[in-house]
C-alpha cells in the first residue's frame, strides 16, 4: 500500500516501511549512498526522521528486550538501551547500510518515568510531574559496518500545576500508553500544561533531529570513515 510516498511491504519476523523523499541537497546525496534503517516502531520518530527529507526503511523486530542495570542514571539509561537496540540489528548491517535506533526518557527527581502499565500508572506520572520541571533524554545510535556514533540529547520541560480533572481527561482520551513519562508534548497536554521548555522540542517528541541531522552531515563527508 502506498499512502504519499509511503510504502508497506510483508517481511518475515519484522514490520518494514519504505519512506521515499526528494533528493536536494549535495549532503543528502551522498547519505544515498547508504541504506538507511530506522529500527523504531514508534510512528512520531517515523515522521520526525521523514522530516529530513531522506530515504529510509523502517524496520522492528517484536520483543527485544529492554531491561537495563538498575545502577544507570539519567541519560545512561537511553544511552544504553539504544546501543542495546542497534546490537540487536546486527543482521541487517551490509557494506552500505546505516542502522538507526533510539531511546527516550523522562527524569524526574531521580528516578526514571519510562512508559505507563495503565490508565492509574499514566496519571501517577502527570501527578508527579504537576507544576515540576523534569527532564527528557533520548539516547541515538547510528551504526555503519565502520563506525558506531552514540550521542544523548537532553531538554528540560516545566509543567504548570496541573488539576486531576485535566490529567484524566488527557488520559482517557489521549492513551499515552505507548509514550515516556505518559505524555506527547504535541497534543492536548502540551498546549495547556507545558510553561516552559530548554532544549530540542522535538527531542521531546522523541527523536533529536537537529543533532541527529548534524551527524548524519558527518558521516557524508569524504574521507570520514577513514579519519575516525
Amino acid at each position: 500500500m502506498v499512502y504519499g510516498g509511503l510504502k508497506k511491504g510483508n517481511v518475515f519476523k519484522s514490520q518494514e516501511l519504505k519512506y521515499q523523499t526528494a533528493k536536494h541537497t549535495k549532503k543528502e546525496i551522498m547519505l544515498e549512498n547508504y541504506h538507511i534503517i530506522l529500527a523504531s516502531n514508534s510512528p512520531r520518530r517515523q515522521e520526525l526522521l521523514k522530516g529530513l527529507e531522506l530515504n529510509f526503511e523502517v524496520k522492528v523486530i517484536p520483543g527485544l528486550d529492554e531491561s537495563y542495570p538498575e545502577t544507570l542514571k539519567g541519560e545512561e539509561i537511553p544511552l544504553f538501551l539504544a546501543k542495546k537496540k542497534s546490537s540487536a540489528y546486527s543482521a541487517y548491517l551490509r557494506e552500505n547500510t546505516m542502522i538507526i535506533t533510539a531511546d527516550t526518557i523522562v527524569w524526574l527527581e531521580n528516578q526514571v518515568l519510562e512508559k505507563p502499565k495503565d490508565k492509574d500508572d499514566a496519571i501517577r506520572m502527570l501527578q508527579l510531574m504537576s507544576g515540576k520541571t523534569h527532564q527528557v533524554f533520548t539516547g541515538v545510535c547510528i551504526k555503519t559496518k565502520e563506525k558506531e556514533v552514540l550521542f544523548c540529547a537532553v531538554s528540560d520541560v516545566r509543567f504548570a500545576q496541573l488539576t486531576n480533572d485535566e490529567i484524566e481527561f488527557y488520559v482517557e482520551k489521549y492513551k499515552p500508553y505507548d509514550k515516556a513519562g505518559s505524555y506527547g508534548v504535541q497534543e492536548w497536554i502540551g498546549y495547556v500544561g507545558v510553561e516552559y521548555i530548554s532544549g530540542s522540542f522535538y527531542n521531546i517528541m522523541g527523536l533529536p533531529v537537529q543533532r541527529l541531522y548534524t551527524e548524519l552531515k558527518k558521516l557524508s563527508e569524504p574521507g570520514f570513515l577513514q579519519d575516525l
